[in-house]
Order: C-alpha cells, then sequence, then structure tokens
C-alpha cells in the first residue's frame, strides 16, 4: 500500500485541489489538520475523495509534528511506502508514481524531489529562496554526509517501511529544520537516499518559513548535527583511515593556532619581532592537519550509504 501524508495548517483554499490530483493508485491519503484556524481538514474532506482520512491535533505541532503523526497512522495501516506532500499546490502529485518508484524497485528507502536539476525550474524559482536553498545545501551535505543529495528543505519526500520504522519518530524536530532532521536520522542507519527532479509551482502563497528565524536556528541544530555524525561514524560505530585523519588533522591544528597565538602575543609583551622560525613552526602542524581534515572530508564523501536497506535487511 502507498499513503499520503499531508500535513495542512492554512491551506484550506488549495488543499481539495491538491487532494483530488493525487493519482489513484494511491490507497490513502492522511490529511493532519494541524489546530488549523482555517480548518483545512474540512476543506480536504469536503473534497469528496473517499481516501481521505482527517486527522487532527488539538494544537499545532508544526509541520514535522503533523507528518510524525501521518508518518504513525501509515504505518499502523500497514503502508510500504508513504509519501508526504504539502497541501499549498506547490508540489504536483502527478509526479508521485515517479517519485516512489527507487523505493518500489529496491533502489533506494528514501527518495525526495530536487527543484535545482532543471535550469527552467532554477529560473522560476524566486532569487531569495534560490540563494537560501542554495546554502542550505551544502550546509546539509556537511551536517548529514549525504553529499550526492541537494534542496535538502524539498518537502516532496517518499520513504520505505523499513526505514520508517527504524527513525525516532519521537525525536524529530517538530518545525521547519524536520526535513534536515529526517536526513541526518537516516545517515544514522544507513539508509539510501535519492533526488528526483522536479518542478515547482510557484503562485501567490507565502512561505511559513522564515529567512531570519532560520538563519539564527538551523546553523546551531546543523553543527549539533555534524559533531553527532562524526562521532556516530567515526569513533562509536568504526574508527577507520579517515577517524585518524580527523583526530590527528584537528590536534595538528590546534597546536599550530595555539603556538602561533603564543608566540605573537608573547612578541607583543616584549616588544620583540616573532621569528621567521617560530613562523614557520606555527604555520607546518596547521598546514598538515589541513591536508589531513581535507583527506578525511574526501574519505567523507565516498561513505554516502549505497546498500538500500529493504535489501539489507
Amino acid at each position: 500500500m502507498i499513503a499520503v501524508v499531508i500535513p495542512a495548517y492554512r491551506v484550506a483554499q488549495t488543499i481539495a485541489g491538491v487532494v483530488l490530483a493525487v493519482p489513484q493508485s494511491i490507497t490513502r491519503i492522511y490529511v493532519v489538520d494541524d489546530a488549523c484556524p482555517e480548518g483545512s481538514g474540512d476543506a480536504a474532506a469536503a473534497a469528496g475523495d473517499g481516501r481521505v482520512e482527517v486527522l487532527r491535533h488539538t494544537e499545532n505541532m508544526g509541520v514535522g509534528g503533523a507528518t510524525t503523526t501521518g508518518y504513525r497512522r501509515a504505518l499502523a495501516d500497514g503502508a510500504e511506502v508513504v509519501v508526504k506532500l504539502d497541501g499549498d499546490g506547490q508540489m504536483p502529485p502527478a509526479l508521485i508514481p515517479t517519485l516512489v518508484a527507487p523505493l518500489l524497485d529496491g533502489r533506494a528507502d528514501y527518495v525526495k524531489g530536487n527543484r535545482f536539476f532543471d535550469p527552467a525550474a532554477v529560473g522560476a524559482m524566486p532569487l531569495l529562496r534560490l540563494v537560501g536553498n542554495t546554502a542550505l545545501s551544502f550546509i546539509t551535505k556537511l551536517s548529514t554526509g549525504y553529499w550526492n543529495v541537494m534542496d535538502p528543505t524539498n518537502g516532496f519526500t517518499a520513504i520505505h517501511r523499513t526505514a520508517l520504522e527504524r527513525l525516532p519518530l519521537e525525536r524529530l524536530d517538530r518545525r521547519y529544520f524536520f526535513e534536515s532532521d529526517v536526513l541526518f536520522r537516516l545517515y544514522t542507519i544507513r539508509a539510501v537516499v535519492r533526488d528526483v527532479p522536479m518542478v515547482p509551482v510557484y503562485g501567490d502563497e507565502r512561505s511559513g518559513l522564515s529567512v531570519s528565524h532560520s538563519a539564527l536556528t538551523f546553523p546551531g541544530k546543523h553543527l549539533a548535527r555534524f559533531a553527532k555524525r562524526l562521532t556516530y561514524s567515526y569513533l562509536l560505530r568504526d574508527f577507520n583511515v579517515a577517524s585518524l585523519q580527523l583526530l590527528g588533522g584537528s590536534v595538528l591544528v590546534l597546536l599550530g593556532v595555539a603556538l602561533g597565538v603564543h608566540w605573537w602575543t608573547q612578541g607583543i609583551e616584549l616588544g620583540t619581532p616573532t621569528t621567521s622560525g617560530r613562523v614557520m613552526l606555527a604555520a607546518l602542524p596547521v598546514l598538515l592537519g589541513f591536508q589531513l581534515l581535507l583527506a578525511a572530508a574526501a574519505f567523507d564523501v565516498q561513505n554516502v550509504p549505497r546498500e538500500p536497506l529493504q535489501r539489507v535487511l
């Protein structure tokens, strides 16, 4: 069974059209009314599609909280693949068969849309979204380990039951960091993630994601997950050549910086210039350490999960 989860908040004007556009091959559609003041859940039910089941929150839980509610119901009902689709009409439901194909073929555990694949789609994207998503894509690659994917905040996704059952749903971020957090959690279970090209439909809707809020909150969350990922992957679960490169490179860089700062401050206090020998002694470990960290990064890029969980398990 393939199910669709639609988190619904302030999409009463568009959600009926989204529901009716979902291909008939989809068995169930779970619309999660996230305490919407507009009654988005009622609007979805009024569409008259018998596949729709409205799940209601008494308080707003955010897009992540709403999606998690839909995930739990889909798992309980025996869904093999669960698609997450927004209710604002930006994501073309007709693309769902293409989105789920790698899951049904056993080639992936999680598939997501990529708005950056088609140059025409990139040209149609508002400039602020383009710049923000490009920067977020690189940061997310670094924090999650999925160097092979782009457009991490894209909410048009599909996940196989094998991976979904192993995600700690209760620990996923409830707000707009949800998609990035899912990628981090998927890496910890070594799930295979693939992109599917898509062309979004931009209307006059306003995104609920605040650029300023994201700039303030996302970096800290990415940094925390980056540190956890390195610890899990290269210290706890495995210890390999990249582990040595990370440890050795970090120690050498810190040593070189510490020596440089020490001799620089000492020269200021004594009123004497730092000798070229001391400059070289401080610079050498920094350069060697940086080379080791680059080598570790190259190893990490090649360490992207490649064997789908549904095959392994």
